[in-house]
């Protein structure tokens, strides 16, 4: 049998979401846990990666086991054995062919910024003192649907085939002391959202106009975009499949 785990984590004390050779991860503390509780070695497959220090309120994960389990009982016993970091929200039963990776078709991101020093949101939010002029934030943003290939927000030296990537949602909302900017895409890049929003951030503060922001795209170069934003105000808030949340399974044949 196949199972997703939909599950949430802090990041702070993790290299990401993939398992490295000598530092902890996301991953790995998921994959030992599954394995005690199971008693047999799990290989879970995550739905994308995150950075180092990166949150995720809603992430996927698949795993096979010939084992019958109780999803439910499986839930509260991972939460029992699991770090206060990691959450699981719930176990879905799914076809064997279920990819948590390939299957999803929409990932949604958040970013967090704080304008002013507040120690209860700095963890998880970026203090940007400068004035940020959000207009012009969010018609930079507008641009990002005007464009397929966002090789200037990745990283270098990565591995994928394409940097094709279809932008579904892009736009940023303020309360009083808060900027919000929400993305959605079918795909994202390495690095590519903290990239956009280091590039819009200059936007903002008057460093770059539309036209600018508009050719930094165009280039296709990382050079040319803004730095990186800290990774501890960026949050997976979702990931979508067509047979999660009531929606048929995938008819593969």
């Amino acid at each position: 049998m196949r199972y997703f785990i939909e599950f949430a984590y802090n990041g702070k004390n993790y290299h990401g979401w993939q398992q490295q050779p000598n530092a902890p991860s996301v991953q790995e503390t998921l994959g030992k846990a599954i394995s005690v509780l199971l008693r047999s070695t799990i290989e879970i497959t995550g739905a994308g990666r995150t950075d180092t220090g990166v949150h995720a309120k809603q992430m996927f994960a698949h795993f096979d086991t010939d084992i019958s389990l109780e999803a439910d009982i499986l839930k509260n016993k991972l939460n029992s054995y699991l770090p206060k970091d990691i959450a699981i929200i719930k176990i879905h039963t799914v076809a064997d062919d279920a990819h948590a990776r390939f299957d999803a078709v929409k990932r949604t991101y958040e970013y967090h910024i704080t304008t002013v020093k507040d120690v209860f949101e700095e963890p998880i939010s970026w203090y940007c003192h400068h004035n940020l002029d959000v207009e012009k934030m969010n018609q930079a943003a507008a641009i990002l649907f005007e464009f397929d290939d966002f090789q200037c927000f990745s990283k270098v030296n990565t591995d994928v085939k394409t940097f094709l990537c279809k932008i579904m949602e892009a736009n940023w909302t303020k309360t009083d002391t808060k900027l919000v900017f929400t993305i959605a895409a079918d795909r994202f890049l390495r690095n590519m959202v903290r990239a956009i929003v280091g590039t819009l951030v200059e936007v903002g503060m008057g460093k770059n106009s539309l036209e600018d922001f508009r050719k930094i795209i165009e280039s296709k170069n990382r050079n040319e975009a803004g730095a990186s934003a800290p990774a501890h105000g960026l949050f997976l808030t979702k990931v979508e499949y067509p047979y999660i949340c009531g929606t048929q399974p995938i008819d593969k044949k």
